[in-house]
Parts: structure tokens; sequence; C-alpha cells
């Protein structure tokens, strides 16, 4: 399966760190564009001065692991589409030309079901995703998990707990499984 990951899902860490986590278990193939990648850039930057520099090398990080996510279309495309919310049609671009199954987003509302399902897509919350995932493979998303939560505990200097952490990062539904 192919996932198109939206900004939102890309940026807090945690949510990008399970959903990657899981994709390099080989659960799906993740795709996104270069202008979603400057969205978390810039969203990054907006949140915490310096922080667009790390994100930067982040997103370089995960071209290098995944080389072929990247995905290019062009203005045509994207000229011939329509959403709710116009900033987010490079989305729809992106996973139309990268022949995706579905858009992982937190922004149902900017997606509606009709238009996704006119071009073959769906919608997935990446929290009933993962949840979903979890009721299938639970040892797959408990092993992400885990070190999901090591690496935020090293990183943080906190100690979280797995249901405190991924309730944060707004994955409350895998909390309560995982707990």
């Amino acid at each position: 399966m192919k996932l198109l990951l939206d900004t939102c899902v890309l940026y807090p860490t945690v949510m990008r760190e399970m959903l990657l986590g899981v994709a390099d278990a080989g659960a799906f193939e993740p795709i996104w564009s270069a202008e979603i990648e400057g969205e978390w850039a810039h969203t990054a930057e907006k949140h915490e001065a310096g922080a667009r520099v790390f994100a930067e090398g982040e997103i370089a990080m995960l071209n290098a692991r995944w080389p072929n996510a990247q995905i290019r279309y062009g203005e045509g495309l994207k000229t011939r589409l329509w959403l709710p919310d116009q900033n987010d049609i490079h989305v729809l671009a992106a996973a139309i030309a990268g022949s995706a199954d579905a858009i992982i987003t937190l922004n149902k509302k900017d997606f509606p079901a009709q238009i996704l399902a006119e071009e073959g897509l769906s919608l997935m919350d990446p929290d009933a995703y993962l949840r979903g995932l979890w009721a299938a493979q639970p040892e797959l998303v408990a092993s992400v998990a885990k070190r999901v939560l090591a690496k935020a505990c090293e990183l943080s200097g906190q100690d979280w707990t797995m249901r405190g952490l991924l309730k944060k990062a707004r994955l409350p539904r895998l909390a309560k499984a995982l707990d």
C-alpha cells in the first residue's frame, strides 16, 4: 500500500517516527512532495527559532532512506483540482501523481471523501491507521512504539510513559491499545 503523508503527520516528531517506523517494517510505502517538506520546515521554524535547519536535515535523511518517496507533479494537475482549502491542493496532486492509495492526515475537513473517491483515494487518520495496524500486527507496532519511546526519553531527558507520549502525539487510541 502506498500512503501520502501530509505535513501535519510528518511534524510533530513522535507521529512521524511511529508512521515511518511501521513503514520501515514494511507496513506501507510512504510518499510526500517537496512542497510538503517545505511546509514541514516552515512549521518547525514557526514553533522554534532555528528549527528549520534541523527539519531540513531530517528531511534529507528521510529522502536518503526512501529515495523514491518524493513525488513530483506538474502545475497542470494542480490547476484541474479543487478542495475547500486551496492550500491543500498540492497534497492531493502529490497523492494522485504518486498513485497513492490514501492520504494520511489530521485535516479530515480539508479533503472531502467524494473528491478523494473521484481520484481513487481515501483518507486515513494516523491514530486510526496505527490502531488498526496494531490490531492486525500487534508485535510490529509495539516494537516500533518501544523504540520511539526510548528515543523520546533519551532526547528529551524526560521519563515518558508510552500512554503519555502517544497521547501527547495525538495518538490516543494507539496509546490506549498499547497501555
